[in-house]
């Protein structure tokens, strides 16, 4: 089964997440911010993660920077599921090493479909 760390500080976008995936077969797992996202994508296994920006303890920037030095998170696509659309923030995300960006709020369809399309790659 495909392994999908959704990492955000909202519990309800955690489980809107997690219904649209688990309804396409995926394993979804989930952490509430940063750190705790940090710290679960380490331990490997994952297929993909869908990561906000913005949150309490580490945000997602500072979550994929970290994350990119670890043997763990070296391959593991990451896309930012964020309210933020600045320019510059979406160039800082793909320096940080994020594959790719979807803008809050969410449509369940396209969140699978862009799933899909990197997880394909």
């Amino acid at each position: 089964m495909t392994a999908i760390l959704t990492v955000d500080d909202s519990a309800s976008i955690r489980a809107a997440i997690k219904i649209a995936l688990t309804g396409e077969g995926y394993g979804v797992t989930e952490a509430a911010h940063g750190a705790e996202g940090l710290d679960k994508a380490s331990a490997g296994g994952f297929d993909l993660i869908v990561t906000d920006l913005n949150m309490p303890v580490m945000d997602g920037l500072t979550m994929i920077r970290e994350l990119r030095q670890r043997p763990a998170g070296a391959g593991v696509p990451i896309l930012f599921l964020t309210t933020e659309s600045d320019a510059d923030v979406k160039a800082q995300a793909k320096a940080a090493g994020a594959t790719g960006w979807l803008t809050k709020p969410f449509d369940p369809e396209q969140l699978v479909r862009v799933v899909k399309k990197v997880l394909a790659k």
